[in-house]
């Protein structure tokens, strides 16, 4: 039959939810502790527990060596020949087990030692046990009773052990009464000086994902998956949903008829608000549909290696794209996986206006260009990184005054130099645009002027030609009809005849 100390010890175990082996264990090392000390001994001591008797029997233990000069330490080793003394069957290697006396000498100090000792033995157990029970169930949905109220952090008893929540494991819409039953992930197990810590969410996204299984028939089943969740406790939760069967909607069954379904865990999550999105692999659908309520003007791939998105939005719907304090662009990029940049349509024009006109060609003119500014004024400038007119230009009479050597004086003159160089260009290009309207207006007058020639030129040409017309029968009158008054000579070469 066993003994009282040992029922004990059977009793403590099984509250503590340990094994009695252990609890023995400690006990005969808290009497190995204060026969040391009572002692004042350096041996190998050793205790037993006798459980019949209750009695717990200490002694030394020493290992057995063939000579005398084998023997290195006498408080741990011991001749054979000596051993056998006590123990006539001891071989070499064996080890001699040698009472020692416990019995009424054993003090009040070393029973406090002992107690001390039991005490730390059996915590020590007690935390390894809470931890191996739990440690492999992360993440698991269980129920537990608020026991006590620790500053920010709320105490729950979860059976074997208590848990903790921490403040940022709440939701700031929730508060708890003492007694009240609430379901809780297990978000971590930790090994802590004062025992083992299970630190418990209501603000982890496995506990929405649990509730959607309770609620969503259609999830349990596995004819809706749930591909992704991103949550902030308290505020938002956005949970991407997809359909394994065409003929199931995956949004409308986890809304419900008339939201009932939904409705359900929103009073479970007291008024967090949820968005049901569809899913979809391609990330820029996706995008779109995870920025709902905004309305995406244009979704661009940025770098498909590093996920990176950028979204345009009108100008009206930037505000609702971005949410409250970033949480809606936020979550969506959560939820996507990728980083997604926002910019509104003036926003986005501004960029490219930029880009353009970093592309164009900037113009650069030495300062030696301008006239007025001196040599020695062109070295200063030139020494403190201003090369260009048009860096020159840009400069404020601040940034100009901060310069070595120049002053508000030299500031007004770089100035109005700066000015007349320019307003010098200007008229170079007002002359150049005046110049080549006086070439165009000459070159009318000159086209104008050659008109009337022209016109002229070919009125000559039809006069001509219509005298070239009637030639030939003016001719043909002459030959048929010579003149009478015509002188005809003689063909032998004589004078003419004179008619009187």
């Amino acid at each position: 039959m066993a003994s009282e100390l040992y029922n004990t010890i059977d009793a403590l175990s099984r509250e503590k939810g340990i094994d009695p082996q252990i609890v023995v264990s400690a006990v005969e090392d808290a009497i190995v502790m204060a026969t040391r000390k009572y002692y004042k001994s350096q041996e190998n001591l050793r205790a037993k527990l006798d459980k019949e008797t209750g009695k717990i029997n200490a002694f030394a233990v020493k290992t057995v060596v063939e000579t005398p000069e084998q023997v290195e330490d006498p408080n741990l080793q011991v001749t054979l020949e000596d051993a056998r003394k006590v123990d006539p069957t001891l071989e070499v290697g064996g080890e001699l087990q040698i009472p020692k006396v416990t019995e009424g000498i054993l003090g009040r100090i070393a029973a406090q030692l002992a107690k001390q000792v039991i005490f730390q033995k059996v915590r020590e157990a007690e935390r390894d046990t809470v931890y191996n029970e739990y440690i492999g169930r992360v993440a698991e949905i269980i129920n537990a009773t608020v026991k006590r109220v620790e500053g920010p952090d709320v105490i729950f008893d979860i059976g074997k052990a208590e848990a903790r929540m921490p403040r940022k494991e709440q939701s700031r819409l929730e508060s708890f009464a003492i007694g009240e039953r609430v379901r809780v992930v297990i978000a971590r197990v930790e090994r802590a000086s004062k025992g083992p810590g299970v630190v418990v969410s209501r603000a982890a996204p496995e506990l929405v994902q649990h509730l959607f299984q309770t609620e969503v028939p259609e999830i349990y089943d596995g004819t809706v998956v749930i591909r992704a969740i991103a949550r902030e406790a308290g505020e938002r939760t956005k949970i991407a949903v997809m359909s394994k069967d065409k003929d199931v909607d995956a949004v409308g069954a986890c809304v419900g008829m008339k939201g009932m379904r939904v409705q359900s865990i929103i009073r479970e999550l007291r008024g967090e608000k949820i968005d049901i999105i569809e899913y979809h692999e391609d990330a820029v659908t996706f995008a779109e549909k995870a920025l709902q309520p905004a309305k995406v003007s244009r979704v661009t791939v940025v770098d498909s290696a590093d996920k990176h998105l950028e979204v345009v939005v009108d100008d009206s719907q930037l505000s609702l794209a971005i949410g409250k304090k970033g949480q809606n662009v936020r979550l969506a990029a959560k939820l996507l996986g990728w980083k997604i940049d926002i910019k509104s349509e003036e926003e986005k024009r501004q960029e490219v206006e930029l880009q353009m006109a970093a592309m164009a060609p900037q113009a650069t003119t030495p300062l030696e260009n301008v006239t007025g500014l001196g040599e020695g004024l062109v070295e200063k400038l030139n020494a403190a990184g201003v090369t260009t007119v048009e860096a020159l230009a840009d400069m404020t009479p601040e940034q100009l005054e901060a310069i070595e050597g120049i002053g508000p004086k030299t500031v007004e003159k770089i100035s109005l130099a700066v000015n007349n160089y320019f307003a010098s260009l200007e008229a170079g290009a007002a002359e150049g645009e005046v110049s080549a309207e006086g070439v165009a207006a000459e070159g009318e007058v000159v086209a104008e002027e050659a008109a009337p020639e022209t016109a002229v030129e070919a009125a000559d040409g039809e006069v001509a030609a219509e005298e070239q017309a009637a030639a030939p029968e003016a001719t043909a009158e002459a030959e048929a009809a010579p003149d009478e008054n015509e002188e005809h000579e003689p063909k032998d070469g004589s004078a003419p005849e004179t008619t009187e």
